[in-house]
């Protein structure tokens, strides 16, 4: 009588299945990343979607958009540091206990002594709210950590979006500091007919092709240097010097700065690395990076910070310089408009018309499919 054997897999049978299963891995795990990178993006396209939804919520309420910087406001702040646009939208889009959280009174940044850390707002400033935050960006760790009253150290909540500041600078009239010919513009603490607040019967341009927000990668934590070339670059601001690039140089001054900032070597480092979304209740109104973006730099540009604008001082981003939208979204930026829609902006815009969807009231007129 013949007893059965159990025949085993040969090597090279087992060779094969090895390498049939490596395949089916290389040709599914792309498709795998790009489902769920189109997950995270549609999550960032529906955050823009409540943040816009959030600020006709507070139009119908107050008949202005919400201010960049609210500067001055407040018994305790030092010069220009205040709350950004984001302490007002709470209210308007089911953040009610934290907004009544907020002290207006105290303020965050600043008193007599100094631009210190104020501990009357602990609760508002580290918590994070998850609608401000891309999921695309890979950087879990915030820009800033701060003490509270006790000294015990905590990330301080940061955003990931960020509002329309305006066009560029370059555009402005003489003797102006800012163009703020944006829809998230800094309130007025001097004479620009521009500057805040500002209602929807202001953006002359339409609502459906003027920008509101976008998005920009979170800074580093601990500020720490790199440069240019780096992966790291879109979360940092570079220095430039371009004096032929302020107010009333117009097209000129500003298609000289974008050639300064690409002219810039790939070893040069960062001036700063942690202002983006530095943190989401605080603004400044010079600090672009910390809440606002300009319409300067087409979408993903370098961040460049113009020495020659406001004597040098700036290291957030200043209003003469470029401080573009940007993201880890392949080929461009998503935009938050004026009307509530959200749209994708390639990287390859044409600057004029990246320029004229900045603008509130220059009158430029832009088609959809320009962008």
């Amino acid at each position: 009588m013949r007893r059965k054997t159990h025949r085993g897999f040969t090597l090279i049978e087992l060779l094969v299945v090895i390498a049939i299963i490596a395949v089916l891995i290389a040709l599914l795990l792309p498709a795998v990343q790009a489902a769920r990178e189109a997950a995270r993006r549609a999550q960032c396209v529906n955050n823009l979607k409540q943040l816009g939804l959030g600020v006709h919520n507070y139009i119908s309420t107050y008949n202005v958009f919400p201010l960049q910087c609210p500067y001055p406001t407040g018994s305790d702040q030092s010069w220009g540091w205040s709350y950004s646009w984001t302490i007002p939208l709470l209210n308007h889009m089911e953040q009610t206990p934290l907004f009544n959280a907020f002290n207006f009174s105290v303020g965050i940044f600043g008193n007599a002594s100094g631009n210190t850390y104020q501990h009357g707002n602990d609760t508002v400033c580290f918590t994070q709210v998850a609608t401000f935050l891309c999921p695309s960006d890979g950087q879990k760790r915030k820009p800033i950590s701060l003490a509270n009253a006790a000294g015990t150290y905590f990330d301080a909540g940061t955003t990931s979006y960020v509002g329309n500041y305006g066009g560029p600078g370059q555009f402005a009239n003489a003797g102006a500091n800012g163009a703020f010919s944006g829809t998230i513009v800094p309130n007025a603490w001097y004479s620009d007919g521009n500057l805040g607040p500002i209602g929807v019967e202001g953006v002359t341009d339409g609502t459906s092709n003027t920008a509101l927000f976008s998005e920009r990668p979170l800074g580093l934590a601990g500020g720490a240097t790199v440069t240019l070339s780096s992966p790291d670059a879109k979360r940092a601001i570079f220095n430039v010097t371009c004096s032929n690039c302020l107010s009333n140089t117009g097209q000129t001054g500003a298609l000289s700065l974008l050639s300064a900032c690409k002219s810039l070597p790939p070893t040069t480092t960062s001036v700063r690395s942690n202002g983006n979304g530095y943190m989401w209740a605080a603004a400044y109104p010079w600090h672009l990076a910390v809440n606002a973006y300009l319409h300067v730099g087409t979408p993903n540009s370098v961040t460049c910070n113009n020495l020659a604008d406001q004597g040098g001082w700036l290291s957030f981003g200043g209003p003469m310089g470029s401080v573009p939208p940007s993201s880890y979204h392949s080929g461009g930026v998503n935009m938050g408009f004026a009307d509530g829609s959200v749209k994708f902006i390639k990287d390859s815009v044409s600057p004029q018309t990246f320029w004229a969807i900045g603008t509130r009231k220059n009158g430029e007129v832009v088609s959809s499919d320009s962008y």
